[in-house]
């Protein structure tokens, strides 16, 4: 799994630049670097491998133009900043992509277009298409109007649920820093670099550090973003984007940045939608047993296994399935609502029709939607 050669062979790539590589907090867009990795993905679809651009930079170029040279503290004004950038973000990148040929789109996601299943299909659908057809599609996260209620938070995460969505082989995560360390860098001269682990290895988030001063992210978030795109099967590397021709050398199975493989296979496209919802409407407390059945028999969550219920939900929401310490097991799609749920927990399934008065299905939640992420 730690062979990077796999690189070579795949066929559907997510590249996500950061906001450190894009902008300058004096200059701006750094045209140069983006014509550097255009070219290389302009060269990368000519091997028939499937691109889909996720890129940060539009506050940084809103604060240039806008004069500010602090990030703001308010949302609507960092929203504001984000409007404004991103017509300089998007006019450089077709600008640059012109220059060989290639067709660009704009894709602009929020958390709630992809928690809607309807809407996640559509999503899919569109990006397909567009890889089809030829045209590289750019994903942003849409800032002029999102909120922390619907947002992803940082690109890292909306790159990861973008691997998710097209069924990418292979994350590549643009930074300044040329990989995970097991120390920060910045003030250990000790500090190694780790070259490949387990995307789902515990010991990594410990090993992130904070964000930089105009992005939202940092090195633990891309840890995070490696679990997340593992749950569709993709590999995931950290790597500098300042590299010389970072991409095709990643191509050609070169030993560059952080290599984090996936620990297990490919998931069914319901469960990897299911594993990308970053929220839930409600909670559900688990007792040893049930746990046990979760994650390694791959069984339904039957009410007797449950010992609590927390907040309030309807049936078909999202709820997240946790043990008895608040770690997270599961998330799923549930068939009670949270008032009949707090009901039948505890009893057994053929007890809810003389709990409840009727019948409706034996599983709290059905195993066919339910997704295991411990």
């Amino acid at each position: 799994m730690t062979d990077r050669t796999i690189l070579s062979g795949s066929s559907r790539w997510i590249v996500k630049i950061g906001t450190s590589l894009l902008t300058d907090s004096n200059s701006g867009l750094r045209q140069t670097a983006i014509e550097s990795w255009v070219r290389q993905i302009c060269e990368l679809r000519a091997r028939n491998v499937d691109i889909v651009l996720v890129s940060s930079g539009s506050v940084g170029e809103g604060m240039r133009r806008l004069g500010w040279s602090n990030r703001p503290g308010e949302v609507h004004r960092i929203q504001t900043a984000a409007a404004v950038g991103q017509m300089g973000l998007v006019h450089s990148y077709e600008a640059a992509f012109r220059q060989h040929g290639s067709l660009t789109a704009q894709i602009l996601l929020t958390h709630a277009d992809l928690a809607n299943r309807q809407r996640y299909l559509n999503a899919r659908n569109t990006l397909r298409e567009l890889l089809n057809l030829g045209v590289v599609p750019i994903v942003n996260e849409n800032d002029a109007v999102v909120n922390e209620e619907i947002g992803f938070g940082d690109n890292d995460t909306l790159a990861a649920l973008s691997a998710n969505l097209v069924e990418a082989d292979c994350l590549i995560l643009l930074t300044d820093q040329d990989g995970l360390y097991d120390a920060d860098p910045r003030y250990s001269r000790q500090a190694r670099l780790v070259p490949h682990a387990r995307a789902d290895d515990p010991s990594l988030p410990d090993l992130a550090g904070k964000a930089g001063t105009l992005g939202k992210g940092g090195m633990r978030t891309k840890v995070h973003a490696a679990r997340k795109a593992a749950g569709s099967g993709a590999s995931t590397i950290i790597v500098s984007g300042l590299q010389p021709d970072v991409l095709l050398r990643l191509r050609s199975g070169e030993d560059l940045g952080t290599f984090l493989f996936p620990g297990r296979g490919r998931i069914a496209a319901r469960k990897q939608w299911l594993a990308g919802q970053l929220r839930g409407n409600g909670e559900l407390v688990l007792d040893n047993g049930a746990v046990g059945v979760l994650k390694d028999a791959g069984r339904s969550l039957l009410p007797i296994g449950v010992t609590r219920v927390e907040g309030a939900f309807s049936r078909g929401d999202i709820v997240i399935c946790t043990d008895d310490n608040g770690n997270e097991i599961a998330r799923g799609l549930v068939n009670y609502n949270s008032d009949e749920a707090r009901k039948i927990i505890g009893a057994s399934s053929s007890q809810i029709e003389q709990i409840l008065g009727y019948m409706g299905e034996t599983e709290l939640i059905h195993r066919d939607n339910i997704v295991v992420t411990a």
